[in-house]
């Protein structure tokens, strides 16, 4: 049984999804046995603690380097045995210590269809905001693994999803967490755990 941390920054919709598909038996090669959180607070703390998950807290602005940071960061995972890290709306990033130590066991979703609309910077609303811009008719999710690069590590599953005339930020964001990021995530956390995807 892979033991999995959850890793947020928010309201832990993504979380949720997780939470949720492992309920439904669509997991039976891992479980999630940790929640951690960037800051104090945030809503996926509760969702964590309705789950019965334990939970802590890792704040950035608690240490006073990255380093640090990622130190504290390891120490928590190793200490309680993760085999597999999933970052899901987790807003700080990861430095090298961290990924070296989970080669191909950390996963992201980014609510694009990657190489569009990644990198520095591209979370949250941005990256809605920049397919509206760009006039774009597709868009989507995908999961990848996490390497040193923002964004840049090999890709695993991805999902598009159609922008609708009179489409806002925000009524985008919904729709892709809904018909892409909810559905790939849990689909591609069972596929590493049941060894599917080396």
């Amino acid at each position: 049984m892979v033991k999995i941390a959850v890793l947020v920054s928010g309201g832990g919709t993504n979380l949720q999804a997780l939470l949720d598909s492992e309920a439904r038996g669509e997991n039976p090669h891992g479980k999630i046995t940790l929640v951690v959180a960037s800051k104090p607070g945030v809503y996926a703390l509760e969702r964590a603690a309705k789950a019965g998950v334990e939970s802590c807290v890792v704040s950035r602005k608690a240490y006073d380097s990255p380093e640090a940071f990622d130190a504290a960061l390891l120490e928590v995972l190793q200490s309680h045995d993760i085999g597999l890290v999933v970052l899901a709306g987790f807003l700080s990033v990861l430095g090298p210590s961290v990924v070296a130590a989970y080669p191909r066991r950390i996963l992201n979703v980014h609510p694009a269809l990657i190489p569009a609309f990644c990198g520095p910077g591209m979370y949250g609303l941005r990256p809605h905001q920049a397919a509206l811009a760009r006039g774009c008719k597709v868009t989507g999710a995908t999961v990848h693994f996490v390497n040193e690069e923002c964004d840049g590590g090999p890709i695993l599953l991805q999902k598009a999803v159609d922008i609708l005339p009179g489409d806002t930020p925000e009524t985008l964001q919904k729709r892709v967490m809904e018909q892409a990021e909810w559905k790939l995530l849990p689909k591609a956390v069972a596929m590493v755990c049941s060894g599917e995807i080396v």
